[in-house]
């Protein structure tokens, strides 16, 4: 239960740890909260020879709305996100996943950022983030560039980020009128990584049709998972149960959930099916009730 020796240094600016990134490549990493990495690196499935504390970066420490879009730093907290009126009016979504997310001492500490690029499978952010459409901000000694949720999660524990970037800011865009989320899982225990969830989007017209929808799910597979098929089956229609029966059987065979210890794979599938159709009929309630 002890790291790998390592060096530690505080970054004293963006620059000063972006040039560091730079020199050190895969050999270094990047410390936010830590909550995920610190025990990796006691259990020593990451062993980073150098890491970057970014704390004293409080400039990154942010959630900024401007147009149709909130933008979130680096070192923006779960804590933080929890609270800030931005996020509860404008990100729905994100807002009902968070009090899933561990246990307080750890969204006290934690970071989206750090936990999109720590890039758990098993976890419910990169699934919300995912349902919204986000798009990441990586940075680094050569300038910026934008990376498309959808393009960002390339395996477990992996993403598209270059050895030299830091993901700085995540975007979060605004979801159209008369849409209504919902995020569900089910975990052995209040806190423990769920055993599947789902994080759902769904739009109506004035007339009550579908005209847009997403379905993504946490620990259904090596990345977050889109739904896509199942998602699309109900555009163009107005929402019924046997709409959302057929959309929940429709997901339940495009995921493919790996199993555990504490459920099958076959289980796992259930419960996506179970929770789809649940997550479903109170999205749909909620775009209605926001007609």
């Amino acid at each position: 239960m002890k790291p790998a020796p390592f060096r530690y240094v505080a970054a004293y600016s963006l620059d000063h740890a972006l040039a560091l990134k730079a020199e050190h490549g895969d050999e270094a990493r990047f410390l936010a909260g830590g909550q995920s990495l610190l025990a990796a690196m006691n259990f020593r499935l990451a062993q980073p020879a150098f890491l970057i504390d970014i704390n004293p970066l409080r400039d990154l420490d942010y959630v900024r709305r401007g147009g149709s879009v909130v933008r979130i730093g680096a070192l923006t907290r779960y804590r933080t996100l929890q609270r800030d009126p931005v996020v509860a009016n404008h990100q729905a979504l994100l807002a009902e996943a968070l009090p899933h997310v561990a246990h307080p001492q750890i969204r006290n500490r934690g970071t989206l950022a750090g936990n999109l690029a720590h890039a758990d499978p098993a976890s419910e952010l990169p699934a919300v983030v995912l349902a919204v459409g986000g798009k990441l901000c990586a940075r680094s000694v050569k300038g910026e560039r934008w990376i498309a949720v959808k393009d960002f999660f390339t395996g477990p524990l992996s993403t598209a980020l270059d050895a030299e970037e830091m993901l700085a800011e995540i975007e979060l865009p605004d979801l159209p009128a008369r849409t209504g989320v919902c995020f569900l899982e089910v975990a052995r225990r209040r806190g423990d990584y769920a055993m599947i969830g789902v994080a759902a989007t769904l739009t109506v017209d004035a007339g009550g049709t579908c005209v847009a929808a997403r379905l993504t799910y946490c620990n259904a597979g090596g990345t977050p998972v889109s739904a896509s098929a199942a998602a699309k089956a109900l555009v163009g229609r107005r929402i019924s149960e046997k709409a959302i029966g057929e959309a929940a059987a429709a997901a339940m065979r495009e995921i493919e959930p790996p199993g555990n210890v504490h459920a099958s794979s076959d289980f796992q599938r259930h419960l996506a099916g179970v929770l789809t159709r649940r997550a479903l009929a109170k999205a749909h309630t909620r775009a209605m009730s926001a007609a």
